[in-house]
């Protein structure tokens, strides 16, 4: 990241553009902007303006879920289809000549990221085993992009990791999160996810279960 970040200015652009790229059918308001990348307002902003000009980004009308929160909601409420309104963002500019080029600068190097992932995990507790897959290799059909196994874990922590994590991907992550029993039982009778994760494409970026 710090290396992309000097190359197009800042850490935020990087973000904004890996958001728009790795969710291309999407639209985003510029509040959704914010949240997914965590960059501040007036940034995202500036940077939107930018996007708009060059012809990266263009205006999408979407539709959006509007929760009633002005009134109780009752279970047969619940239960409705929920109410949607139409909103304008933006997204993707599908004619924008550099796309592919982007991708492969921008989401390629995402595999990087998976020598860091356990500096940033180490905080939530006894990490034992964390194995990447998914986006980190490069296989955006994998089921998860992180597994993690490990005993005592302070979930909230795991939970802030992982979204900061995705703010800087611009995309959101497929994990799971295991108690070393609970993985070992998986892995003996053969448990489906975690065998679709095992079988294809994956790296080991800590293994202190030495059961692989």
């Amino acid at each position: 990241m710090d290396i992309l970040s000097k190359l197009f200015g800042s850490s935020g652009i990087v973000k904004i553009l890996r958001l728009f790229l790795f969710n291309p059918e999407e639209g985003f308001e510029p509040k959704d902007v914010v949240r997914r990348t965590k960059v501040d307002t007036d940034v995202v902003r500036n940077e939107l303006s930018m996007l708009s000009k060059i012809g990266f980004i263009k205006r999408k009308a979407f539709y959006r879920v509007v929760e009633d929160v002005a009134r109780r909601r009752t279970e047969a409420q619940v239960k409705k289809e929920p109410r949607r309104k139409r909103v304008t963002g933006w997204g993707l500019n599908e004619q924008f000549p550099y796309i592919k080029e982007l991708q492969t600068l921008l989401i390629g190097s995402a595999p990087v990221w998976s020598r860091d992932i356990i500096k940033r995990l180490k905080r939530a507790g006894n990490i034992k085993l964390v194995i990447t897959a998914g986006v980190f290799v490069g296989d955006l059909d994998s089921r998860l992009d992180i597994l993690v196994v490990g005993d005592n874990l302070r979930r909230p922590q795991l939970i802030t990791t992982i979204k900061d994590i995705e703010a800087e991907l611009g995309r959101e992550l497929r994990y799971a999160v295991f108690s070393t029993p609970d993985f070992k039982y998986r892995l003996g009778i053969y448990d489906k996810l975690v065998r679709d994760v095992l079988d294809y494409r994956h790296e080991k970026v800590i293994d202190r279960l030495g059961v692989l």
